[in-house]
């Protein structure tokens, strides 16, 4: 991963992706608790006693306050390759948690610490060579049992394609095919990897919302998420 290139865009970050997702109807607060909402209800289905979290690519912390209504009880470890956007969310939202500094390939902590490892559209991020060993990075800190949930973009939507190409800090994105990322998690050693899709309607839709529960198998929302266990 390009720490320069996070540094680099920290500071305008949270702008930058207001205006860029603007033509959605909503701000990032709304994308970010959106994710965190599915990642309570998938814990909850699946019935995982959440104590510890790590979220990968953390960024600014937006996913923070989050996390926190959502998980009160579990304590967070925000990790990032930006020393400066780590600064932030420590600014931005103090007592968020423990930050956690990525360096040299490697997540500074035990094996086996974590029951969740959360990842919010940051492996389009990373070149697409480097996937397997991250993933396999993330299921040394999972403890057996636990899960990983990574977000990404799908390439399938051309809206979201058309977002994504004219973000500034997507400039040296690759977008990743929902079965490639899959196919990478059992590469990694992750157990039963699926997919499931949402974001299908934007605000002047939002009455729709709804009905997203029932269409995690149609392949055409804004973003999916890739989900397996460790076993």
């Amino acid at each position: 991963m390009d720490k320069a290139e996070f540094d680099r865009f920290a500071d305008a970050y949270e702008d930058q992706h207001r205006a860029n997702i603007a033509v959605t109807g909503e701000g990032p607060e709304y994308f970010a608790e959106y994710k965190i909402e599915r990642l309570r209800q998938i814990v909850d289905r699946n019935r995982i006693d959440v104590s510890q979290i790590c979220d990968f690519g953390s960024g600014i912390g937006n996913s923070i306050p989050f996390f926190r209504r959502y998980f009160p009880d579990a304590a967070l470890t925000s990790s990032d390759v930006s020393e400066r956007s780590l600064a932030l969310g420590r600014q931005r939202h103090p007592g968020g948690g423990e930050s956690m500094l990525i360096e040299n390939d490697r997540i500074p902590c035990e094996s086996d610490r974590f029951d969740v490892v959360f990842s919010a559209c940051v492996f389009h991020h990373i070149a697409h060579h480097e996937h397997v060993a991250w993933l396999r990075e993330l299921h040394r800190i999972t403890r057996r049992g636990g899960l990983i949930a990574v977000f990404e973009h799908n390439p399938l939507n051309p809206l979201t394609v058309h977002a994504v190409n004219t973000c500034p800090f997507d400039e040296n994105a690759e977008l990743i095919f929902p079965r490639t990322l899959a196919r990478r998690l059992g590469t990694a050693g992750w157990s039963a990897p699926q997919i499931q899709y949402g974001l299908f309607f934007p605000r002047a839709l939002a009455w729709l919302r709804p009905l997203e529960a029932m269409l995690g198998w149609l392949p055409f929302g804004a973003q999916y998420v890739a989900l397996a266990r460790k076993c």
